[in-house]
């Protein structure tokens, strides 16, 4: 048995303890913005927030995270800034990125609200877009940092 809290609920699963938290996520909480796609940490699409921090889901065994604050795309608020940007900034094409991208811009944005332009590609290089919406996404990020440096 191990216990996760996702999105400020707590879950007691049986799953075995190297299972990744991204299935542990989508099979056994039902919960499937995280998405899967390399399942190396090399693409960013399974980011979440383990007490924060972005984390790659995909490799990250569960009972690592067993006891911690998870927060996946469902769990960050409906008006966060970095959601309220990508839709003034019209980011997702396909989308299929999009929740991965979107938590690695939340937490970095928790660590550094007013990042300049090198800093928001550094941060956001390890997450992959097949569309290409690298233009979008930094337009969205500097949109979302206005907001969060103001709060």
């Amino acid at each position: 048995m191990i216990s996760i809290k996702v999105n400020g609920k707590s879950y007691d699963l049986e799953v075995a303890p190297d299972a990744r938290l991204l299935w542990v996520i989508r099979e056994n909480i039902g919960l499937t913005g995280t998405k899967f796609c390399c399942g190396q940490a090399l693409c960013g699409a399974c980011t979440v927030h383990v007490n924060g921090q972005a984390v790659r889901s995909c490799v990250t065994p569960v009972s690592s995270v067993a006891g911690q604050e998870i927060v996946t795309i469902e769990g960050l608020a409906p008006d966060h800034p970095v959601k309220k940007a990508w839709i003034a900034e019209q980011v997702p094409q396909c989308g299929y990125c999009q929740p991965g991208q979107i938590m690695q811009a939340a937490a970095f944005l928790r660590e550094n609200p007013g990042p300049t332009e090198e800093q928001i590609l550094e941060a956001m290089e390890g997450n992959l877009c097949r569309c290409g919406t690298y233009p979008f996404i930094k337009r969205a990020i500097k949109r979302a940092a206005k907001e969060v440096s103001q709060r």
